[in-house]
């Protein structure tokens, strides 16, 4: 069984590429210090990768 990932958004997605604005909303995340979680996948991990610079996981 894989682990859940607790994903918060902690930085504004003002004047970020389109691309990455789109990769937090398909996190789910919408608002900041919003938290979700999702399960622990190769796809959700790379995700954070291209994003990390503005979330906080844990």
């Amino acid at each position: 069984m894989s682990s859940l990932l607790k994903i918060t958004l902690t930085k504004s997605t003002i004047c970020t590429p389109k691309k990455h604005r789109a990769v937090v909303a398909g996190l789910g995340l919408s608002k900041l210090n919003q938290t979700v979680e999702r399960q622990d996948s190769p796809q959700i991990r790379g995700m954070i990768n291209k994003v990390g610079h503005l979330l906080t996981v844990e």
